[in-house]
C-alpha cells in the first residue's frame, strides 16, 4: 500500500484557525489597529456636530445668539455620542478620528469665537479679534495635542480644559446674558476675559476629569435613577443658567485641582526625612 508524506505547515500560526490567529495577538499584547473604512452611523454623528457648528456661525451673522448658543450645547451633545456609538458598534476607523477632530475645530473652536465676537467682541477692534484668535488657537493646538498624546496621557483626566467644555462656558455666557437682556457692548471686556480664559485653560496642562471611567453598563442602586431624575429636573428650570453653572464649576476644576497637586507635593518636599530604624 502506498503512502503519502503529508506537507508539514511552515510556522505554528498555521495550526490554528483564523479566529485563533486573530485573538493571538490581541492575548499577547499587540493593539488593534483602526480599521480604515468608512462607517455610517458614527459618522452620521459627527456630521451633524459639524452642521450645528456651521448653523451656529449662521445665525451669529444674522444677529440670532440665542440659536446660535443652542446650536453650539447640541454640537457638544452630539460630539460626545459619535465615539461612543462607534466603540459600542465597533465601528472606529483612522476616517472616523480625523473626521472628528475637523469637526471638533469647525463647531468648538471656530464658531464659539465668531459667536462672542459678533456679540460683544467686535466692539473692542484689534483687542476683540485678537482674543477671539486665541480661542481658535487654543482649539486648534488642545485637538492636535489630544491626537498625539491619546495613547500616554491618564484616561482619567484630560491635559488642558476639553474643546467642547470651552466652547459650552462661551456659548452659555452670550446665552445667559442676552437672555437677561444685556448687550454685547456692555459686556465687551468681560467677554474680552471669558474667551481668553477658555482658550488658555485649553492649551494648560491642568487635569480635567474626563469621566471615562463611569461604567455605565454596571448595575447602580435605585437611588442613582433618582438622583438623574433630580438633576434632570434642575436643569429643566433653567437650562441656560443652569448648564452655564455646571460648566463654569468644571472650568474651574482642573485648575483647582494642579494648585492642590502643587500644594501636596510642596509639602511632601518640605518635609524632613524620617530617621531610619537601626
Amino acid at each position: 500500500m502506498a503512502t503519502f508524506n503529508r506537507r508539514k505547515p511552515k510556522n505554528n500560526v498555521a495550526q490554528f484557525p483564523r479566529s485563533a490567529r486573530v485573538v493571538a495577538p490581541l492575548l499577547a499584547g499587540a493593539k488593534p489597529k483602526r480599521r480604515r473604512g468608512i462607517y455610517l452611523l458614527p459618522n452620521a454623528f459627527t456630521t451633524a456636530a459639524l452642521f450645528s457648528g456651521f448653523f451656529a456661525i449662521v445665525q451669529a451673522m444674522n444677529q440670532r445668539f440665542e440659536t446660535a448658543g443652542y446650536a453650539i450645547f447640541i454640537a457638544a451633545v452630539l460630539d460626545s455620542l459619535d465615539g461612543r456609538v462607534a466603540r459600542l458598534t465597533n465601528t472606529q476607523s483612522d476616517f472616523g478620528a480625523e473626521y472628528d477632530s475637523l469637526s471638533d475645530m469647525v463647531a468648538f473652536g471656530v464658531a464659539p469665537a465668531l459667536v462672542i465676537y459678533q456679540w460683544s467682541l467686535l466692539g473692542l477692534g484689534k483687542w476683540g479679534w485678537l482674543a477671539a484668535f486665541v480661542y481658535v488657537a487654543g482649539a486648534g493646538l488642545r485637538l492636535a495635542r489630544f491626537n498625539t498624546n491619546i495613547e500616554v496621557v491618564d484616561k482619567r483626566f484630560f491635559q488642558g480644559l476639553p474643546s467642547p467644555a470651552a466652547a459650552a462656558m462661551v456659548a452659555g455666557f452670550v446665552l445667559v446674558l442676552d437672555n437677561l437682556r444685556y448687550t454685547g457692548a456692555e459686556l465687551m471686556w468681560q467677554s474680552f476675559a471669558v474667551t481668553l480664559y477658555a482658550g488658555l485653560s485649553m492649551v494648560s496642562n491642568s487635569p480635567f476629569y474626563s469621566f471615562k471611567v463611569v461604567n455605565l453598563k454596571k448595575s447602580v442602586p435605585f437611588v442613582y435613577a433618582l438622583v438623574v431624575v433630580l438633576l434632570l429636573v434642575v436643569i429643566l428650570t433653567d437650562p441656560p443658567r443652569v448648564l452655564f453653572g455646571a460648566f463654569i464649576a468644571y472650568a474651574l476644576s482642573g485648575h483647582v485641582i494642579w494648585v492642590a497637586k502643587w500644594l501636596r507635593s510642596r509639602t511632601r518636599n518640605a518635609e524632613p526625612p524620617s530617621e531610619e530604624a537601626p
